[in-house]
């Protein structure tokens, strides 16, 4: 008999899953044949037959699944749970390690936990500047703002303004006609400027080319704080060159109409598609949706006369349409 051996915590292997469907086919199946899969009995997929536990039974699927969805779930709020006590734990650490380095002469970066807390040490920062703000703000981050989040922030850059300070945001194309944004840009009053590309990094402030915030984590909920003089000015020059590639968002830019028929968005498209990307990942790069995505790639390949997706990829590629540098739409 072949020996499968199992992780702690593996997924429910090949062997066992097929064991599994011949037992919810014929009833049960003999119990010396899970010997080796311990995986379906750590799983809850079968259990002894009380009136003969030569043999084993199966659990229903439908209560299988929300039982083993349930464990993982308690797996990730636990990992959670350890993450925001190491944060706290470190917290102090980061701290005393601050004010020794700060001591020498040597600017750090700290941490910060909690999106309240991000949200206050930032509105701190710009109370006492006066200069330039730059963020980088990726289709995520503001439609997941709650509307009390970003009144506040809508109340503190506008006090930044009103200190003589200059604003400007870089947006992913796909904000380019919100509501929301646009309503930010036309209640903002001084030096405010805005600006979008089809791909954006993930969330940047930059505050007087002297400190910097990005996310640590995938839901935001810790960010660095970057003060090294060196790690700044690089993040500030990305951002002063991502701004000359961005097209004016506001005050208004006054768009071009392409001279061969294609928009900049489908150049945007065919540019991923040359690269062998599928639509799904085209999509998530450029911040819409799949079925958005697939209807320009259609009307691309009807302006390129393609029949299909091979021959759309060649005449991208020789169209020389990649070589053209357009107006966002």
């Amino acid at each position: 008999m072949v020996e499968h051996r199992h992780a702690a915590q593996e997924d429910i292997c090949a062997e066992g899953v097929a064991l599994y469907s011949r037992a919810l086919h014929e009833g049960r199946v003999p119990a010396g044949e899970a010997a080796d899969l311990p995986c379906l009995l750590r799983a809850g997929l079968l259990h002894p037959d009380l009136d003969d536990t030569r043999w084993l039974r199966p659990v229903a699927p439908v209560l299988a699944l929300p039982r083993l969805l349930h464990t993982i779930a308690e797996d990730v709020a636990r990992q959670r749970r350890a993450e925001a006590r190491l944060v706290e734990v470190f917290a102090p650490l980061v701290r005393i390690d601050s004010r020794r380095t700060g001591a020498q002469g040597t600017p750090t970066i700290s941490v910060h936990s909690g999106l309240d807390r991000i949200r206050q040490t930032i509105t701190a920062i710009m109370a006492d500047s006066s200069g330039e703000l730059l963020a980088i703000q990726p289709h995520i981050s503001h439609t997941q703002a709650a509307p009390d989040s970003r009144a506040d922030a809508l109340t503190r850059d506008q006090e930044f303004l009103d200190r003589g300070g200059r604003i400007r945001t870089i947006y992913q194309h796909t904000l380019r006609h919100s509501p929301s944004v646009r309503a930010r840009y036309e209640q903002l009053k001084g030096d405010a400027e805005a600006r979008t590309l089809d791909e954006v990094t993930d969330r940047l402030l930059i505050m007087d080319r002297s400190v910097a915030f990005i996310p640590a984590n995938a839901n935001r909920s810790l960010a660095l704080e970057i003060r090294q003089p060196a790690l700044v000015e690089f993040l500030a020059t990305a951002f002063d060159r991502l701004w000359r590639l961005a097209t004016p968002l506001y005050p208004e830019g006054f768009p071009q109409r392409p001279p061969d028929g294609i928009t900049p968005r489908q150049r945007a498209i065919a540019r991923l598609l040359v690269e062998g990307h599928t639509d799904t990942v085209v999509a998530d790069r450029l911040g819409m949706n799949v079925r958005t995505a697939r209807v320009h790639i259609a009307k691309l390949a009807s302006a390129l006369g393609s029949d299909s997706r091979a021959q759309l990829g060649y005449l991208i590629a020789t169209s020389g349409i990649l070589d053209q540098q357009g107006v966002a739409e």
